[in-house]
Parts: structure tokens; sequence; C-alpha cells
């Protein structure tokens, strides 16, 4: 039922030119007061040309103001310069009338391959895996199995940013969605560690990249080929444990008598140094409830900062979760266990870790984050049907991604001094039936054209006089 229903969706995107606005009915009443008086940025006004005022739109800042209803957005040099009523543009400025329609954030997709990926039929178009052989992370649990010489060896240094692929077609299809930032992250496969995601934008440039070592991807999951947990965990404290003993005397780690006998390699070890030292989040791919207990505790004894991935039955430890002040970023439209780690798989996993005060990140379909990036909106829109706050979802595709990967001073929420990340809407964005009707990353008008729309295009009318050789 779920892939019928996302095929729906992406075809309502791709084509539908209208849809009806649907406002929220749970966003909380302090949220839809209009601010006295807009917010001023310090950054300077644009050259003629380079100014945008979006004009009349409910603009959801998911910031200080709120929501503001017939309201505006000032852009220039890439920046938002105010937010307010009754804004007046300068001299030369592009006027927008959002007439309206709900104006919001760039959407951030956590936890895909946007710009490492193209298609899924051979590794040559794939540079989002290390060691081992790429599987679901949702295959069924095993935990007796016997280690596996290199299929288990970390792979820490292992760097999306190596990779990305500023003309990658996915890239197109994602933004014309509304989404307009990315953790780009390894694919779950065998093997701990994974390597290091990077946030990216997805704007028309030839560099992407706005933070590497953004996390470190570990895989604590059974299942698909992957070692028992004993195994895994072995593993993972040995190599954290080399790190630590190896930037404790790195200067002398090749001396004679030095520390060089750790099983890790020393590319490895480099890479583990933000890590230990608690700058760079683990991102750990973990379900299972006990499995969260687990990593949780060993993350505050060494004073590690993590961040939680798939969660299935995160919302069983919600509490505790919140009191560790850990993230956790879920596909809350997983609602059927594919393993033994997953049997409190729920749709509600959302609203109930939220209620807890849990920070949720939504990441895209989890089964191909790449590809389904754009659906983001409606992972968060069933979060909003199975009881989750309105706008708390919003943040969770906006402001809360931004603050985990630590983005917040430059993008996540609609505030002067902030990237121009900017779309309008022609219905509520978390609606599947509706669509960016302008979508600007970093204060430029992306056109909402992709790969895609080309093909709808090429192929609406086949009834005209002259068509190309290849019609004929």
């Amino acid at each position: 039922m779920k892939t019928i229903a996302l095929l729906t969706a992406a075809s309502v995107l791709a084509l539908a030119t209208t849809a009806i606005a649907q406002q929220p009915t749970n966003t909380p009443r302090r949220l839809q007061q209009p601010s006295s008086s807009p917010a001023t940025a310090t950054v300077p006004v644009a050259p003629n040309g380079n100014t945008i005022l979006i004009q009349h739109g409910r603009i959801h800042t998911v910031g200080p103001q709120g929501t503001l209803s017939n309201a505006d957005v000032l852009i220039g040099n890439g920046k938002i310069l105010q937010v307010g009523q009754n804004l007046t543009p300068p001299d030369g400025a592009k006027i927008i009338d959002a007439k309206g329609k709900p104006v919001t954030p760039g959407l951030m997709a956590s936890f895909t391959q946007l710009g490492i990926v193209e298609i899924g039929l051979g590794a040559s178009e794939s540079d989002d895996s290390g060691p081992g052989l790429d599987t679901s992370r949702f295959d069924a649990d095993g935990d007796t199995s016997a280690p596996k010489l290199n299929e288990v060896a970390a792979s820490a240094a292992f760097d999306v940013t190596d990779a990305i692929n500023p003309t990658s077609s996915l890239i197109p299809i994602a933004r014309i969605a509304g989404v307009t930032r990315s953790l780009t992250a390894p694919a779950i496969g065998r093997g701990v560690f994974r390597g290091q995601a990077a946030v990216i934008n997805l704007g028309n440039s030839a560099n992407l990249i706005d933070k590497p070592k953004a996390a470190m991807v570990v895989n604590l999951t059974t299942g698909g080929g992957q070692t028992g947990r004993p195994t895994l965990w072995a593993e993972f404290r040995e190599t954290l444990d080399d790190a630590r003993e190896y930037w404790a005397d790195r200067a002398g780690y090749h001396r004679p008598g030095g520390a060089s006998n750790q099983r890790t390699a020393q590319i490895d070890l480099d890479a583990l140094e933000p890590v230990i030292h608690g700058r760079e989040p683990l991102l750990v791919n973990v379900d299972r409830a006990s499995d969260i207990r687990q990593i949780v505790a060993y993350a505050q004894q060494n004073r590690l900062k993590l961040v939680i991935l798939g969660g299935a039955e995160a919302w069983q430890v919600a509490r505790e979760l919140a009191a560790a002040q850990v993230p956790v970023i879920i596909d809350n439209d997983l609602n059927l266990p594919n393993s033994f780690s997953q049997l409190g798989a729920t749709m509600k996993n959302a609203a109930r870790l939220d209620a807890a005060g849990v920070t949720v990140v939504f990441e895209p379909q989890a089964d191909d984050p790449g590809h389904y990036a754009r659906t983001v909106t409606q992972i968060a829109g069933n979060a909003v049907a199975n009881g989750m706050r309105w706008d708390h979802a919003l943040a969770a595709i906006t402001k809360n991604p931004a603050q985990v990967f630590g983005m917040a001073d430059t993008y996540g929420t609609l505030e002067p001094g902030k990237d121009a990340d900017v779309v309008i809407w022609d219905g509520d964005p978390l609606e599947v039936t509706s669509a960016p009707t302008a979508v600007f990353i970093k204060g430029q008008n992306i056109p909402l054209v992709s790969r895609q729309t080309r093909l709808r295009d090429r192929y609406r009318d086949l009834k005209t006089k002259n068509p190309p050789f290849a019609y004929r």
C-alpha cells in the first residue's frame, strides 16, 4: 500500500499545477498572531534586480516570530533581510505576490544519498557505500553469526564529500518539491562504521557542500548479512578505544615502542578525532528499544554526541531519550515490523517522541531516500495525521535538522541574516496534493524543472503538426 501511495504522490507532485490550499487546523493560536514590527537584518540591501520581496503570504517562520498572516519576506544578497508585515520594497526589487499562500523555509531531507547516487543498477553509478555489501537495514534479525573478516572493518574515513555530484539528476527532482538541503550520508550496509555524512544545499552551483563531517554514520543493527550484536559492539568499542589511545599520543604513534598496534587503520583513527572529542555526532542506526538504551548509556559514559537513526521502537524509551537530549531521525511511515527489532513500530512514533520532548527529525522514505527525498512532506503529514502537532512536524524538516547538524546559524528558519532558503506553496506543504510555486536556495530562484517534468512535457502533446524526428 505504501508503494502505491508514494507513486501517486510522486505523480501529483510532478504533474499538478494547481491545488486547493488546506490550512492546518492544529497550529497553536500563539503562532498565528502577527508580529507588530518586522525583524530586520544588518545585511546590506542588494543592488537593483537582486532584491526580492515576497508579499502577502502566510509566513511560517518556524522561528521566534511564529506564523504571520498577510506578511512579507525581503530577500537580498542570498540572505533574508526582513520578515514582517507591510514591508517597503527597495527600488528595483522584484515583487512576488504569494496571495495568502503558505511560505516556509526550504526543507531538509535528512539521511539521503542525494548527490552520491544516480541509479541502483550498478556500483559504477553509486558512491554511497564503503566496505561490505549494501543491504536494507530492515532485514531479519540475527545475533548468532560469526564475524566475517573485512566485512566489519571500520570505514570511518569514508567521506561522501569526495563524491558529491552537483549535476545529479536526482537533485532537481528533490528541490522542485521544496527540498533545499540534504544530510547526504553513506548507505547503511555491512560493517559498523559506515563513514562521514555532510550537509549539502541543492542549488545551482559547482560546490554544494555546506558542512562536511556533519555526522559519523554507525550501523549497530543486525540482519542483511551483518554479524550479531556481540560482534558489532566489540568492533564498535575497540575502534573508539583505539581512537582515544591514538589521539592521546598521536605524535608518538610511529615511534619505536609507540602505540601503533591497534587493529584500526590510521586513516580511520584520524577521522574519528572530532567524534571522540564530542564535536561530531555519532549517527547510530538502531531500532530495538534495548539497543537504543545501550547506545545512549555508552554515549553518556564517553561524552559523545549521539543521534539515533531508524528508531522504530524509540517511542518506548522516549523519556530516556528526552532526558539525555538525544535526537531521533525516523521514517514515521514504517508501522509494520520487518524484523524482530521493529516489533514496536507504529505511525504514532513521532507524536509520542515529540510529546515527551525528544527532538524529532524526519528522513524520507527509508528504503531508498536518495530517490525519494521529496517524500519528507508526506512523512511529516502522516505524522500530523497520527497525533503530532502541525508546526512541530514542519520543524522536523526545517529547524530541527538544522540544529542537530550544526546549521542553525544559517538555515532552518525564516529569520533576518539567515540564508534565503524560501518556498512558496500552492497549499498546505504537508499535503501530498500541494506543490511549490517558487523555490529559493540562498536567494537563487530555482527553475521548477527536472528530468521528470521535461519527460512529462515531451510526451504531453503527441498531436503537434511538426513533431521531432524521433516521434515520426
